[in-house]
């Protein structure tokens, strides 16, 4: 029993020395705070840690869509066995700081010449013990820092996943408002192609009554046609959209959905505040993932180092021998063992200097990708920032712009009727008009999808409703 006293106090005074490079973080690539022209923003409305995915959308069918992919989608499901597998690592690699410490049975029946020469000898041997075998004492750190660098490994994955789940809500809420914008495109175009084919029934009815020219019957006929190619076209993109949509969801779409609100609607979340780049560092998982991935590179470089360094093994084993079993246990049969094993590189041919190279290589690495992933955390943030604005504004413009064109081609029908001005004048204005209609639709779904830009980049999304 003293002997394993002894052994665990060396094993706890292992690793008292840490030769990895102390983990700080570089200082911020970035601009102390957003372009100019935002400050209102930053104190705008809530943080978006704080505000569930739950509450931010107000479609129920969006909801019920996100809510589905987050439970079947594929790729979430690679993620989260990642995390597993990560977590079985760290399991392993933090195990080797520990003595293992196996028990053993033993019995050996054996049978040779007598020393006399006469006859044969007949003998037992019984055994039972305890013993560590080759357990290392980590003075300089090495298990220690490969420990820390699979569990740094492991939260790095832990912030992937979540990272990812991000990406498929905002990928989900994209498509789907992709796929609405598509269908509000649809049912402007069939209207307007309804609309076409009386306009030109009625251009037929005059050109037989000789009161219109064979100009303006083709051009009724070409806008025809126009309207059919756009309605075409609308259907394909909303076709695909609902295939991407379904990948996403991980199957199917139910065909219980809740109703959908139209797109002018889906740009009315809750206000969100921007607050600094630097509440970017722990809000937004890829930038603290991309942190651990720093911290096991760090520590990597401390077990490179301690490689230069000799390097110690324990083994021991304390345990009872006997030629018979009823004096197994007794004190004469107390059999202990043990033996430290020193190794000092001596000739490696440069072996350890490289894995130090390659080390030190992988932590500038690391500290570059931490970098660029602040960068474009920033620039996500600020090209959401400046969307919200000016999408906002053109939406307002386009809307009036709309109403103009739509009292332009009302005009412009009229003063064909009254015989004032060419079917050329009412071609034109159509065609404008039409053009607009689906821009302000284009235009809201741009919107609808910059606000969920926004909520991802700044780190939303992750907490439950309360």
């Amino acid at each position: 029993m003293r002997k394993i006293v002894v052994l665990f106090a060396a094993t706890a005074l292992s690793g008292c020395v840490n030769l990895a490079p102390q983990h700080s973080r570089p200082g911020l690539p970035t601009d102390a705070h957003y372009p100019s022209g935002f400050e209102n923003d930053v104190a705008l409305g809530q943080r978006a840690t704080d505000v569930a995915w739950h509450d931010f959308f107000a479609d129920a069918q969006l909801e019920a869509l996100i809510a589905r992919a987050i439970e079947r989608n594929r790729d979430l499901a690679i993620a989260v066995a990642r995390i597993d597998e990560a977590r079985g690592q760290y399991r392993i690699q933090d195990a080797d700081r520990l003595p293992t410490v196996g028990a053993s049975a033993d019995a050996t029946r054996s049978r040779s010449a007598s020393p006399t020469g006469q006859g044969t000898d007949t003998s037992n041997r019984y055994s039972v013990g305890v013993g560590v075998t080759s357990f290392e004492l980590d003075f300089w750190g090495r298990v220690k820092n490969l420990s820390e660098a699979a569990r740094s490994q492991y939260l790095s994955t832990q912030q992937a996943e979540r990272a990812f789940r991000l990406t498929l809500v905002r990928d989900v809420a994209s498509t789907y408002f992709a796929s609405r914008g598509a269908e509000e495109q649809i049912a402007l175009a069939e209207a307007t192609v309804t609309s076409r084919r009386e306009g030109l029934r009625i251009a037929k009815l005059r050109l037989d009554a000789g009161v219109t020219s064979a100009l303006d019957y083709r051009q009724s006929e070409t806008l025809l046609t126009q309207a059919e190619t756009e309605l075409a076209n609308l259907k394909l993109v909303k076709a695909q959209s609902d295939n991407f949509l379904a990948v996403l969801v991980g199957g199917p779409l139910p065909a219980n959905l809740p109703a959908p609100l139209p797109l002018a609607a889906q740009s009315k979340p809750p206000a969100l505040s921007a607050g600094l780049p630097s509440d970017l560092l722990v809000a937004r998982p890829d930038i603290v993932g991309a942190e651990e991935q720093l911290r096991a590179a760090r520590a990597n470089v401390g077990a490179a180092r301690a490689a230069f360094f000799p390097s110690i093994s324990l083994t021991g084993n304390v345990g009872f021998a006997s030629g018979s079993l009823d004096n197994l246990f007794g004190n004469n049969g107390l059999t202990w063992s043990f033996g430290p094993t020193i190794s000092l590189p001596i000739f490696d041919f440069g072996r350890n200097k490289g894995n130090l190279t390659v080390a030190e290589a992988r932590e500038n690495i690391a500290i570059a990708t931490y970098e660029k992933t602040i960068q474009t955390a920033f620039r996500e943030v600020a090209d959401a920032l400046a969307g919200r604005r000016y999408l906002a504004e053109q939406v307002e413009a386009q809307e009036r712009g709309t109403l103009a064109t739509r009292r332009i081609a009302d005009l412009a029908r009229k003063r064909y009727r009254e015989g004032v001005s060419t079917y050329l004048e009412v071609l034109d204005a159509e065609r404008n008009l039409f053009a607009s209609e689906q821009a302000l639709i284009e235009l809201r779904r741009a919107q609808a999808d910059n606000l969920v830009t926004l909520y991802v980049a700044l780190g939303g999304g992750m907490v439950e409703r309360r």
